[in-house]
């Protein structure tokens, strides 16, 4: 066996947070799936609605009183919060596609502008409804 002498290299670039710091774009990116699956709950939550008021009127109205609830009112915001941001995120990325915007400075803009733009799109959500 070779003689390697393994206690002087890193194992990981995580270890003690001296070797890798996370960058804006790798928590946008990280968002961005995140949101995707929160999407899929939500669409759950909103078809679960749809067949409780298929299934008569009891159901409904125990469905209904949870998914209007302030639990309720709490998830279908953040739900529009993400549907915002996802959307935002996935222009960010047709973007990149076309190799645009791509040097550091511009991707954290762009970055911090679909964070932005994800908050002020919620705020009118709700103000319109």
């Amino acid at each position: 066996m070779a003689d390697v002498n393994r206690g002087n290299r890193p194992l990981s670039p995580f270890m003690l947070g001296q070797y890798y710091r996370f960058q804006l774009n790798s928590v946008t990116s990280i968002l961005t799936r995140i949101t995707g699956n929160a999407l899929i709950v939500q669409a759950f939550l909103i078809a679960w609605w749809f067949m409780a008021a298929a299934a008569g009127p009891d159901y409904f109205a125990t469905v209904d009183w949870i998914v209007t609830s302030w639990i309720g009112d709490l998830i279908l915001l953040f739900s529009t919060l993400g549907l915002w941001y996802h959307a935002l995120a996935g222009v960010r990325h047709l973007i990149w596609d076309n190799a645009a915007m791509l040097d550091m400075q511009t991707a954290d803009k762009l970055s911090w502008a679909v964070i932005a733009g994800s908050v002020l799109l919620t705020l009118i959500t709700i103000i319109a409804v």
